[in-house]
């Protein structure tokens, strides 16, 4: 037999060892391949550190913010962050450009067709905003007309379930969920905010306002009821605690709506912060306080108030002169200008812009919601400037700074700074009037609102012992002032044996009515909302009411 089958073996023994150096070749390659490339980065990581690269992506970045809620002084909410869809396309998906725009402009009214039309004419952009932040309902309209290139983005929005209560205090964010004005704007410059993409809640603590949500909710209501029933232009008013400085609330009619995300609506300025104001015969307590505290006068000192009194030009007089000299107590129960002007000159002009220095009123404040108006101090202070100021005109400032004022003369005499925030007022205070002094501005303000002559008789709630000072205040116009438009103030204080709280509201240019008897002076319309808004607020802040017996027996404007 032949054999045949040697030859065949050793062909195959060749194939085999060639297939092998092959891969091994090929292995040897692409391993040295990757060692070039791995080289190569490690080369240009030593030639180039320190330089940071940049990826460029065909999207834009959406910057947003977290924020933490902000809650009342008793950890209700206030304003907090919510998941809500963005509106973005691509233009490079996009197939039919006029039909996207037709069908969103028809479901979002607010939408500039033309503006749509031009940013979804460029296909080299892979990502454009519609609009952001739009109603739930509104997105399940776009959802169901399945448009391809238009989609949804999920990002945060700052809700704020009370509406526009306290809008001013809280202030507003912008489209980016970042703080542009108020109590948002703290959050940010303390650093509470987190910058996030996406929809990322915040795992901060709540931010603990001073405000009560039910004193605010009493004080805008009032408030609001002033303005109808007295048909006054705009209305404000502060509730704050005089030991504290804790404002329990502020309101400044109309208020803005936050979610607007606007901070600068003119119309809803905070007059309360944002505004600066002659405030009248309110005053007239700092004119007594500081000449009773120098020892320049006692509450019985006699001034002759019987006649006007002329000053160059000018002549100072009574809306209800006494037609007789008048003892301290008198002249601030009746609201005398001829009087306040005489213990102001008695005092000298010295004594009385340092005392306005002291308590904070001739300079610049600032709260956590921003700064404080700047107040309007004459050039000069002559003779006729302390007269003016003794009344209150001639010097302009913030209501809150009057509030922190009034404060510290019924709280013992120290100065507390106001703040928005609860249990941050500030340890060290300042003594601006004697223990004693404070007590007798106390009797002065309670007999005020006790006694039938007094000008803030109609504040008193019965159980409440309050206390108060009018003012009536003529608003400046073309030429000298309006006698017709006046800003009407009262301040009041409770419990007055021992003043907790102090309450200041403003009404902008009320009118005389049937209700006033046709007065627009702040005994007829200021005081008694000031009296309306303690009588609810008073047992929400646990102030339990008690009997009480009655205590016994062209100048700028001198309205009282």
């Amino acid at each position: 037999m032949r054999r045949t089958a040697t030859k065949p073996r050793a062909t195959a023994s060749v194939d085999e060892v060639s297939l092998r150096l092959r891969a091994i070749a090929v292995t040897g390659a692409v391993g040295l391949a990757f060692l070039a490339v791995g080289g190569q980065l490690v080369r240009l990581a030593a030639v180039n550190s320190g330089v940071t690269l940049q990826s460029n992506i065909s999207e834009t970045v959406a910057h947003s913010f977290s924020r933490p809620d902000l809650v009342d002084r008793n950890g209700r909410l206030f304003a907090t962050d919510v998941e809500n869809p963005s509106l973005f396309a691509d233009p490079g998906v996009i197939i039919d450009r006029d039909e996207v725009v037709e069908k969103l402009t028809q479901v979002l009214p607010g939408l500039n067709a033309r503006e749509l039309r031009r940013d979804l004419s460029d296909r080299s952009k892979r990502f454009v905003w519609i609009k952001r932040q739009i109603a739930p309902n509104l997105a399940q309209k776009v959802h169901d007309l399945g448009l391809p290139g238009v989609s949804f983005r999920t990002e945060l929005k700052r809700a704020y379930p009370l509406s526009r209560l306290a809008g001013h205090v809280l202030g507003a964010v912008n489209v980016d969920n970042k703080g542009v004005s108020g109590m948002e704007r703290y959050l940010d410059d303390s650093g509470s905010v987190e910058a996030v993409h996406g929809a990322t809640l915040s795992e901060r603590a709540p931010v603990r306002l001073s405000i009560d949500i039910g004193v605010q909710h009493s004080l805008t209501e009032e408030l609001q009821d002033a303005t109808k029933r007295y048909k006054a232009e705009a209305a404000t008013g502060v509730v704050m605690d005089v030991t504290t400085g804790e404002v329990l609330a502020s309101a400044s009619l109309p208020e803005p709506d936050p979610r607007s995300g606007s901070a600068a609506d003119t119309q809803q300025t905070d007059r309360i912060t944002g505004g600066t104001y002659e405030l009248g015969s309110i005053f007239k307590m700092l004119t007594v306080a500081e000449s009773l505290d120098e020892g320049v006068s006692t509450l019985d000192t006699i001034y002759d108030v019987r006649q006007p009194m002329v000053e160059g030009r000018f002549t100072i007089k009574d809306l209800h002169p006494m037609g007789r000299p008048a003892s301290v107590r008198d002249i601030f129960l009746h609201s005398s200008n001829v009087g306040a002007a005489m213990i102001a000159l008695k005092s000298g002009g010295d004594k009385q812009k340092a005392f306005l220095t002291k308590l904070g009123l001739l300079d610049q404040g600032r709260t956590e919601a921003g700064p404080i108006a700047q107040p309007q101090v004459p050039k000069r202070w002559e003779r006729i400037e302390q007269i003016t100021i003794a009344y209150g005109h001639g010097v302009a400032v913030a209501p809150l700074q009057f509030a922190a004022a009034a404060a510290a003369l019924v709280n013992g005499g120290e100065l507390v700074k106001p703040t928005f925030l609860r249990g941050r007022s500030e340890a060290k205070k300042t003594r601006v009037i004697s223990a004693d002094t404070s007590r007798q501005i106390n009797e002065l303000m309670r007999l005020n609102v006790t006694d039938p002559a007094g000008t803030g008789k109609r504040a008193e709630v019965p159980g409440y012992r309050v206390g108060g000072k009018t003012g009536t205040a003529e608003m400046a116009g073309v030429g000298g002032y309006e006698k017709k438009s006046v800003i009407s103030s009262f301040v009041a204080a409770f419990p007055m044996e021992k003043p907790q709280y102090v309450v200041m509201v403003m009404l902008f240019k009320p009118q005389a009515t049937d209700e006033t008897k046709n007065e627009i002076t702040a005994g007829h319309n200021a005081a008694p909302t000031a009296g309306r808004i303690i009588a609810r607020v008073a047992p929400l802040l646990g102030v339990m009411p008690e009997p009480v017996q009655a205590a016994a027996t062209g100048v700028p404007g001198q309205a009282n």
